[in-house]
């Protein structure tokens, strides 16, 4: 992956973790550039931001003190969401990791093509949230 694309998701990984870039504007920045996804391991504390051509790019992420939890409780997880999306007063993506890791999210894959993202738990157990037309 060339150094432009590599700053581009890297810059977005410091826009969402200083919570100067909201979700929509990553997206939107990531598609301008070419990425198809991306994922975020909380066990690993890693970004991976994937091309159409099988290229990708792994940057380490902020680390979440909150331990992914054994069960994954997806209300609690689409609560997190809700909160994200509304933008409550309060909200931090750091926050939004931690509360998530409590819910038994350990990571979550963002597909462009999809149109969703993916989160997943310790157990494979999973929550769907489609991209709002």
């Amino acid at each position: 992956m060339d150094e432009w694309k590599i700053g581009v998701a890297r810059s977005c990984l410091a826009g969402a973790e200083s919570d100067t870039m909201s979700f929509p504007d990553i997206v939107g920045k990531l598609l301008q550039d070419g990425f198809e996804g991306y994922a975020i391991d909380y066990r690993r504390g890693t970004a991976i931001y994937y091309l159409p051509d099988g290229d990708s790019v792994e940057l380490p992420t902020h680390r979440i003190d909150t331990p992914v939890a054994a069960a994954f409780d997806a209300a609690r997880v689409r609560a997190a969401i809700k909160e994200a999306q509304d933008m409550v007063p309060g909200y931090t993506y750091k926050g939004f990791c931690a509360k998530t890791a409590a819910a038994g999210c350990a990571g979550y894959i963002v597909s462009f093509l999809g149109r969703r993202v993916l989160y997943f738990g310790r157990t494979a157990e999973t929550h769907v949230e489609k991209f709002p037309d």
